[in-house]
């Protein structure tokens, strides 16, 4: 079992910068794929970006060149650094966690087992 609680979520204006994060109850740094994802109202939960234990990444089309994502595995913590926010990144982003996961050629997973509660996330226009 993995409890995972995200913080760091607010309101921005287009254009600024948020740093998400969500720290883990238990050390991840071996075998899992932890992940980003968003949900607006209406509309499936998406992929935003996701990192294995070898550092590997996968990125959706909408937040690469924008969003980051990193751990810090001492802190048992995960990160999204989103930059040039835009209206359309609004939405509940959540952190997931898959043990025994790796990222093959950078294609988004969407088999997790352990997600957070979410933090919002609002830009305006």
């Amino acid at each position: 079992q993995v409890q995972l609680v995200e913080s760091g979520g607010g309101s921005v204006q287009a254009g600024g910068s948020l740093r998400l994060s969500c720290a883990a109850s238990k050390d991840t740094s071996n075998n899992y794929c932890m992940a980003w994802f968003r949900q607006t109202p209406g509309k499936e939960r998406e992929g935003v970006a996701q990192i294995d234990s070898d550092g590997n990444t996968a990125y959706a089309d909408s937040a690469k060149g924008r969003f980051t994502v990193s751990k810090d595995n001492a802190k048992k913590t995960l990160y999204l650094q989103m930059n040039s926010l835009k209206p359309e990144d609004s939405g509940r982003y959540y952190c997931a966690a898959e043990p025994w996961c790796q990222l093959l050629l950078s294609v988004l997973r969407d088999d997790f087992t352990y997600w957070g509660q979410g933090t919002q996330v609002t830009v305006s226009s």
